[in-house]
């Protein structure tokens, strides 16, 4: 059972006092961008939708990538004559997907495969043409090895479909599925994830109101289109899947949700949505999260987890969209995505690059006035470990500190040791020789208190 509590979940926190739950920026890395547009059919990465993972099998990361390989393309373009010629997508304009891998995560090779043709030409790394926002996961629970990798994507046709793979390079042809979207599929990052309790694949698309589809006020409210919503679909085998539903949407009709790629983080599941500003035209990845994979909670809205950078052509002024899915490493947490240097719908080069947090560090409680300490009160919930830990940043001058309370949250039962220094899984020290064994499996109270210091989870027992 994981028990590894990310504080963001509200229903683990019954009540605060002068504390702010904030997320974290990610720290952009130094080498950024880790490559670009620089192959010939490397038209135009567009939003990238990249997909990551790395392969413990095989020691190595793998990541597959979706940019226009028939396009316009921006290469050579000097600013002015961006300005004054508007983009606009090549006619017949195709989406491919590339394989690409690295030893350390940073150095990347974009193999020659010698599969697909591209100009007469093998010589790519190509592995299909004409797939659109394909995601791509490997599946160690299969038991055919030739659906090993398993690829849900939209077909030529404006329809879902999948593919399999025993190795990730070679794929089945694609295979279209009965209608998930009641109407057409909307253009996104399509992502999966198998989820244990329900026994069964969900999977992510877009979709739109499908009630104001054709309707006389769609033109009048939205123009030609209402707001972007994130769709839920299902499936047992990977082939067959439910009618989508929408599961979320934009606050607002300017700030829609392009993408969101979702996966699974301690005791919830945890989204990206991409945040598309339809006034500016810029893209930025935020945070969301989840019990279920059903009802969805933003975090922050308008704190970006992956940032625009400034000034304007930075490589990722435009746009910053998440890739799918976090490398959860024992330091750090690698977000790759993909950014592009000019607006969503504009002339642009694009780029693949990474950004970091520190473990758990995706967003965390800390004081709102540095005043007096922040208080975090957890729910009742059962001691199931013999050492309580945590993970938090401190200050120079801070500190947390933890009580523990009986199920009626009156009897204070022990006082921790104050932790004053950074910790990941950090083991809490009790003070007069108390033992959290002796309240195993009994409901308990926590009470964190904040001091110069941000707070991102808690759990018992969190050791390799």
């Amino acid at each position: 059972m994981n028990t590894r509590y990310l504080v963001l979940d509200s229903r683990i926190i019954e009540s605060t006092v002068n504390a702010k739950l904030a997320v974290t920026a990610a720290d952009k890395d130094p080498r950024n961008p880790l490559f670009g547009e620089d192959n010939p059919w490397e038209k135009r990465y567009d939003n990238l939708y990249a997909n990551v993972l790395y392969d413990e099998q095989e020691k190595l990361y793998k990541s597959w990538y979706s940019p226009f390989i028939v396009d316009q393309s921006s290469r050579g373009m000097k600013i002015g004559e961006r300005q004054k010629k508007k983009y606009k997508p090549q006619k017949g304009r195709e989406m491919g997907v590339c394989y690409a891998t690295s030893q350390d995560g940073i150095v990347w090779d974009r193999p020659n495969l010698g599969l697909v043709e591209y100009d007469g030409s093998k010589n790519n790394n190509i592995v299909y043409r004409g797939p659109h926002g394909a995601g791509v996961v490997k599946d160690l629970g299969e038991k055919e090895d030739a659906k090993r990798y398993k690829m849900f994507t939209s077909s030529g046709q404006a329809k879902m479909a999948i593919s399999f793979s025993p190795d990730g390079v070679q794929w089945d042809p694609i295979t279209v599925c009965p209608d998930i979207n009641p109407y057409r599929v909307d253009g996104t990052h399509y992502n999966t994830l198998w989820v244990d309790e329900l026994g069964e694949w969900v999977g992510f698309t877009r979709m739109r109101d499908q009630q104001e589809i054709g309707s006389d006020s769609m033109k009048k409210r939205h123009g030609s289109w209402p707001p972007r919503q994130v769709g839920r679909t299902t499936s047992q085998d990977y082939i067959h899947w439910s009618q989508a539903m929408p599961v979320m949407e934009g606050l607002d009709e300017n700030l829609q949700i392009y993408s969101m790629p979702v996966f699974r983080h301690g005791s919830v599941f945890l989204g990206l949505p991409v945040i598309h500003n339809q006034r500016s035209d810029r893209a930025w990845t935020e945070l969301a999260w989840s019990a279920d994979t059903v009802d969805w909670h933003r975090v922050c809205p308008g704190s970006p987890l992956i940032a625009n950078s400034d000034p304007i052509g930075s490589y990722d002024w435009g746009c910053a969209y998440s890739s799918a899915y976090p490398i959860l490493l024992k330091n750090e947490i690698r977000l790759y995505y993909g950014a592009s240097n000019g607006l969503h719908f504009g002339w642009r080069d694009g780029f693949f690059c990474l950004a970091t947090l520190r473990p758990d560090g995706f967003a965390g409680y800390e004081q709102k006035s540095d005043r007096r300490p922040a208080s975090i009160n957890t729910a009742s919930f059962k001691c199931i470990g013999n050492e309580l830990q945590l993970s938090a940043d401190i200050q120079s001058v801070g500190s947390v500190k933890v009580k523990l309370f009986d199920q009626s949250n009156e009897q204070l039962l022990a006082e921790g040791e104050p932790i004053e220094e950074n910790v990941t899984d950090g083991v809490v020290k009790w003070q007069n020789g108390f033992s959290m064994g002796s309240v195993k499996g009994q409901a308990v109270h926590l009470q964190f208190i904040i001091n110069a210091a941000k707070l991102f989870s808690f759990g018992f027992d969190l050791f390799d």
